[in-house]
């Protein structure tokens, strides 16, 4: 992930740069900073292109955006931005609408149309996930899309949680993505964008089956990661929070060739991989590690770590200490 960063910048010279970064990084804007808080300004985002999506995580301190009509005229990619903040709020107007949008809400607006966007004055920090894409490669009509502009769509509930999740998880591990990886999450980025826009339009019929089957597999798969350390996370828990029968969500699995229970006991045996060979988590006994990834028996976690690394979780560990050593 390539990242550009306000850190090495002096001071009085952070918001004007900052100004020039974000500019060429989305579209053309003025960016404004309130006097008494220029001087503090921080800034930092990461790139990651997604195919023909670009993804940028952004932190940064308080300030306000303002896309006029005179930008538009200068400079109209025809392109959507999508938000999802994952910590602060700030506030976004256009089309004489408002989004208050807080952690988790997405957020879509036009960028071939003013808006005016804020972030908030009184949060230290706000970290967001912007994504950038072409109008065209939504398949959803314009006109119902622009009904959709500065309407927060909810992270809390439903199918924007859901949606959220994803991206939220996207987010966190951007700097993780393999050139495979971001090959694939192309598109399925799109897909999930795509079904939880036509959602909130009701236009479901819009959207083509197979998008709608990506973008629920990729729901399925944030919502199983960020629950896996629930030792109820069941095939039946999941169906019921997705709004599908038992059924079809064990179709769904079939149809990649894997099982839902092997799906998760593959994503928990990754964590705790992980956890073993963190030097961080040395005091930490292999039973807590376990548990903590949904593990309700340390004799059967200690069976399928082995069969699947051909260690035990001890070897392991002491394997990786050993390496450290050397």
């Amino acid at each position: 992930m390539d990242v550009v960063s306000t850190t090495e910048v002096p001071a009085n010279e952070r918001f004007a740069f900052w100004r020039e970064v974000s500019s060429k990084t989305w579209v053309p804007y003025d960016a404004r900073c309130a006097p008494h808080l220029e001087d503090r300004f921080r800034a930092q985002i990461g790139f990651r292109q997604l195919g023909p999506v670009q993804s940028t995580l952004m932190t940064t301190t308080p300030y306000s955006i303002h896309r006029t009509h005179k930008l538009i005229r200068q400079t109209d990619p025809e392109v959507y931005k999508l938000c999802c903040t994952t910590h602060g709020q700030g506030v976004v107007v256009q089309d004489d609408r408002q989004a208050v949008f807080g952690a988790g809400d997405l957020v879509l607006y036009d960028t071939s149309r003013p808006y005016h966007a804020e972030l908030a004055p009184d949060i230290p920090a706000i970290q967001m996930l912007v994504l950038q894409f072409p109008r065209s490669l939504l398949p959803l009509p314009t006109r119902d899309l622009q009904r959709l502009t500065m309407v927060p769509i909810s992270g809390i509930q439903g199918i924007g949680a859901l949606s959220s999740q994803f991206m939220l998880q996207l987010a966190e591990h951007m700097d993780e993505l393999t050139p495979s990886d971001t090959a694939r999450l192309s598109t399925l980025t799109l897909d999930v964008l795509t079904a939880a826009l036509a959602n909130a339009l009701d236009a479901h019929g819009a959207v083509p089956p197979e998008t709608r089957r990506r973008a629920l597999m990729a729901e399925i798969h944030a919502f199983i990661r960020q629950n896996l350390g629930d030792a109820h996370l069941t095939p039946g828990a999941i169906a019921a929070a997705h709004h599908i029968s038992l059924r079809y969500l064990h179709k769904l699995f079939h149809d990649e060739e894997r099982t839902v229970a092997s799906w998760i006991r593959e994503r928990r045996l990754q964590q705790c991989r992980g956890d073993l060979a963190n030097p961080r988590l040395a005091a930490h006994s292999i039973s807590a590690i376990a548990a903590r990834w949904g593990f309700t028996s340390s004799a059967h976690f200690s069976q399928v770590f082995r069969s699947t690394y051909g260690l035990s979780p001890r070897q392991f560990r002491r394997q990786c200490a050993t390496v450290r050593a050397d």
